[in-house]
């Protein structure tokens, strides 16, 4: 059972996935901490001193914290449009796999053969390359 646990934890998809959580655990408090300490301070000075953060709004005793959903609003926002421009620019920077033809069609038959094929094996028709000698 060991054994299989280990081969489990050590396939890269695993490994990758773990990777990636805790990245992006670390990113959303980056991104957190500047929305909290940089976004909403300007925010705030921009709307003549409101604090979004303490915003909030009594519903029948009930405290509703609208300032804390703005600030999550705005931090989904900012990590969604950076996820946006990191995949973006990891599909333009990869490069499509040039894949070699490794069957043509003959030109008698029209059915899919070797490339390398000199006679077709379905009509025997002789084609470009071929000879009589016997390699």
């Amino acid at each position: 059972m060991w054994k299989e646990f280990k081969e489990f934890i050590s396939k890269g998809n695993v490994v990758d996935l773990a990777i990636g959580l805790i990245m992006g655990s670390a990113f959303t408090a980056i991104v957190s901490a500047v929305v909290d300490g940089i976004l909403m301070p300007i925010i705030s000075g921009l709307t003549a001193g409101v604090d979004y953060e303490d915003l909030a709004v009594n519903f029948f005793g009930a405290k509703l914290q609208i300032g804390s959903v703005i600030n999550a609003i705005i931090t989904f926002l900012i990590i969604s449009l950076f996820l946006f421009l990191i995949v973006k620019a990891l599909n333009k920077a990869k490069k499509e796999e040039v894949v070699e033809a490794t069957t043509k069609i003959c030109p008698h038959c029209k059915s899919e053969i070797n490339i390398e094929a000199t006679r077709c094996p379905n009509c025997t028709s002789k084609l470009e390359g071929f000879s009589e000698e016997i390699k």
